[in-house]
């Protein structure tokens, strides 16, 4: 697209081959003649891009003056042209090849975390003896706190004297107990007023007896 006539100016814009998912790279070139071209460079700039970076356009801008200063004294502009679609082409290649590069590693990471899955950390003396300080203070930890719970469960642990001190309605509760229930006990004592009158063998005169 020619943009001025005095100084010469005109852009071309330059589209590398598609790639292997169709993806292309692109930039568009803005030209101008000096008074004196082509024994002296023109001048050149990068005006816009496409799926470029900022150093793809630095490398660009580069290779345009190394080609601009080799070629002085000759017709460039074909050449200059020619060697940026070159490089648009080897960019595309290195986007191809970085996107293999990361789905390989995601792949690497993905077969390493599913080993680290199936078979832990591997045994080492130190990490060995890491786990079992701290196996052995969590034990500790947990034999203390049910020494605490043991000795405060016997401190609240009332015995039957202090049960009968904190009430003196204990020693009758049995009785309160059968009463309630309709169970009183009458004692006839006319029983055991004539206990002399009864005739009891002596334990020694029985031939069963047996004092073991």
């Amino acid at each position: 697209t020619v943009l001025s006539e005095k100084p010469t100016t005109f852009t071309i814009t330059v589209t590398s081959e598609a790639g292997e998912n169709d993806e292309t790279v692109q930039t568009t070139l803005k030209f101008t003649y000096r008074e004196k071209y082509p024994d002296e460079t023109p001048l050149y700039e990068v005006v816009s891009q496409e799926n470029l970076d900022d150093n793809d356009v630095t490398d660009i801008m580069k290779l345009l003056e190394q080609q601009a200063e080799e070629n002085l004294g000759m017709v460039m502009i074909f050449t200059l042209v020619s060697a940026v679609q070159e490089k648009l082409n080897e960019i595309v290649d290195q986007i191809k090849t970085r996107r293999e590069e990361e789905k390989k590693q995601k792949e690497k990471e993905a077969e390493e975390e599913e080993k680290q899955r199936f078979h832990g950390t591997p045994v080492t003396i130190e990490n060995f003896l890491n786990w079992k300080a701290k196996f052995d203070a969590e034990l500790l930890e947990i034999k203390r706190k049910k020494m605490k719970e043991e000795e405060q469960a016997g401190k609240n642990k009332l015995s039957g004297k202090q049960l009968f001190e904190m009430d003196h309605n204990l020693d009758t509760s049995d009785i309160q107990f059968l009463e309630e229930a309709g169970n009183s006990v009458e004692v006839d004592e006319s029983l055991f007023q004539e206990m002399d009158d009864l005739e009891l063998e002596d334990e020694e005169d029985d031939p069963d007896y047996n004092p073991v």
